[in-house]
């Protein structure tokens, strides 16, 4: 399979100094190599903010600690992630500790969908910290 490369184009942006400033003291702090890089990264962001915020096909992780002693909350776990396993790519389960568990859910689907598991598991009496990570699809904006 070929992949089709994407043709660069110039533009030019204008922007007061201090922003343009504090833009590169940001830039300083990441490991992007130039502003060209930084503002194709910030672009792309905002893309898939979009698509989250319009309901589309997204992919993400789904990121939970909990306590595992906690009673029937594995239990819980488990029957949340069988209602959404239209969603769920996979999972994987880390021991972090005698109490504590880390489970990581690679999850796809339509935004309102993969938001719904993911407050649905934060809400669960147990859970001690939740985190939804967004991510393009695999499409191209």
């Amino acid at each position: 399979m070929t992949r089709k490369t994407a043709q660069l184009v110039r533009f030019g942006v204008s922007v007061e100094q201090d922003l343009l400033a504090a833009f590169d003291r940001w830039m300083r702090t990441t490991t992007h190599p130039n502003r060209s890089e930084a503002i194709r990264d910030l672009m792309r962001e905002q893309l898939v903010r979009q698509r989250w915020t319009a309901g589309g096909t997204v992919a993400g992780a789904v990121t939970i600690v909990y306590a595992h002693h906690r009673r029937d909350l594995v239990g819980r776990i488990v029957d949340l992630q069988h209602d959404f396993q239209d969603a769920i790519i996979s999972t994987q389960h880390v021991h972090l500790d005698h109490r504590r568990c880390l489970e990581i859910i690679a999850v796809r689907g339509t935004s309102g969908r993969i938001k719904d598991l993911a407050d649905r598991l934060h809400a669960l009496k147990g859970v001690l910290h939740a985190t939804l990570a967004m991510a393009a699809a695999g499409d191209r904006p």
